[in-house]
């Protein structure tokens, strides 16, 4: 069960096939990556004990990958954390974790030891996923050597029959949803690819998608969106699929998607509780009417809608999404009581507030925190926003509840303009498309919404900005 040995059938089989490029170049067949992974494995044996912790702060790099095999053949578990985190959010994270060694950079490769991989167990942990902590400090989820074999064998149900001439490209980084999807490309036997920038560059990935042939990528949103953006932005050759999730694609959005990119995006939804693998809506299934939802159950995964009794609701009720599978973690790593809240009942809950129509496809309204209730009446916040995304003056914008004396909330939009707009003109566009009560109550102009590094919106700092400027108004 043990996951290096996705690596490991892959080079026994093509051991001259490329594995990692850089760019345009290729830096790693097989057969020599597996040697690194066995060789690294060896010296990490020497230092930590099998279950013990490794923490990767590192950038994307071809010794990204060879580090995490490394990790599982010595039996160890890797704890990836995003590069671009602050000095005290490592901190937290490596502490919190027990990390007996803490990567920044690649380390040296020891001469051959014993190669044989660590016999792993399938609820062993594998990989420690820290949430991104926008509301608190980050809980890490224990994804198992199951967890992360059924995404695998998910991928390759649901989305893309991948072969050995295929590619991914990884432009978003390795410690979050594109690491986890260089494992089933590995398993292929396909090239993964990561840019010589390091970094996403729209026109770098451009590039890079007319070089290489049946690619696939990683992205979330506002990476679709700064694509389609970009002046570089064209149907590239090599393009085979693009899968998108981590956050809300806006209708808006998806179509613009469509029409640069064809009918190459998976939309996917799910967590690093779940990783990657909750609901998913097809490339074929990108059609008008079902945009705005995220699709149907994944295979091997039951999703659910339920009350705050967890009883399931029925079609077109609105509730919290619920799901099961072997994907599902384990828990979360030194905190008892957060795992039984969040897995009460064998089901994990979500946060996420949607509905299920009588054909199971799921529609997100939006997480329970982000909830407005005003005058007494729910407000889901994404509706707000597609409706604003759909006016030609509005690149991106968000929306939420702002204390009001009268009402307990009222809707407040935070906008950031492609063009000059005067706040008359969006009003009368949200009253011509949604209920009176459901309009922005004020408006604020911004040069850009606060983001974390995965490119999440931070309605939280948007919430504290509302409510000082309540505070400050009296």
């Amino acid at each position: 069960m043990n996951l290096v040995h996705l690596l490991l059938r892959s080079a026994r089989s093509q051991p001259e096939r490329p594995a990692l490029a850089v760019g345009r170049t290729v830096v790693r067949t097989y057969g020599a990556m597996a040697a690194r992974v066995e060789r690294l494995a060896s010296s990490l044996r020497k230092q930590l004990n099998p279950g013990e912790r490794v923490a990767l702060a590192m950038k994307n790099c071809p010794e990204y990958y060879e580090i995490l095999f490394a990790c599982w053949h010595a039996g160890l578990v890797a704890v990836p954390i995003n590069a671009k985190l602050h000095p005290k959010e490592f901190e937290y994270i490596v502490e919190n974790s027990g990390a007996k060694l803490f990567l920044t950079a690649p380390p040296e490769f020891s001469s051959p030891g014993e190669t044989e991989p660590y016999p792993a167990r399938p609820d062993d942990p594998a990989w420690l996923f820290y949430t991104s902590g926008t509301t608190g400090v980050p809980k890490g989820a224990i994804l198992t050597h199951r967890n992360l074999l059924f995404q695998t064998q998910a991928y390759f149900s649901d989305i893309d029959k991948v072969s050995r001439d295929d590619a991914i490209l990884h432009a978003a980084p390795l410690s979050h949803g594109s690491g986890l999807y260089g494992l089933p490309h590995f398993a292929a036997g396909a090239l993964n690819v990561i840019p010589e920038s390091g970094h996403f560059d729209p026109e770098e990935i451009f590039a890079l998608l007319e070089h290489w042939r049946g690619v696939s990528f990683f992205a979330a949103p506002t990476m679709v969106v700064r694509l389609l953006s970009s002046p570089a932005a064209r149907r590239p050759a090599g393009l085979k699929t693009v899968v998108y999730g981590g956050a809300p694609m806006y209708v808006a959005d998806l179509e613009r998607a469509l029409d640069l990119f064809g009918p190459r995006l998976y939309g996917l939804y799910g967590q690093g509780e779940s990783p990657m693998t909750i609901t998913g809506l097809p490339q074929d299934l990108h059609r008008p009417e079902l945009l705005e939802t995220c699709g149907f159950a994944r295979t091997g995964v039951e999703v659910k809608v339920v009350d705050a009794a967890d009883r399931e609701l029925p079609p077109g009720e609105i509730g919290e999404v619920v799901t099961r599978s072997d994907c599902v973690m384990a828990g979360y790593w030194r905190n008892a009581d957060a795992t039984a809240q969040t897995l009460r009942g064998g089901w994990l809950h979500t946060g996420d507030v949607g509905s299920m129509d009588a054909q199971r496809f799921l529609t997100l309204r939006d997480r329970s925190k982000d909830l407005i209730i005003s005058g007494g009446s729910n407000i889901y916040p994404r509706e707000v926003e597609e409706v604003l995304l759909r006016h030609p003056a509005v690149a991106e914008c968000s929306v939420v509840g702002r204390p009001h004396p009268e009402w307990g909330e009222a809707v407040y939009a935070f906008i950031v303009r492609k063009s000059d707009v005067k706040i008359e003109d969006l009003e009368r566009h949200c009253l011509d498309n949604i209920a009176r009560f459901k309009r922005p109550k004020a408006y604020r102009f911004v040069e850009a919404l606060p983001k974390n590094n995965y490119g999440k919106v931070l309605k939280t700092e948007l919430r504290r900005l509302a409510a000082a400027e309540t505070a400050a108004e009296g």
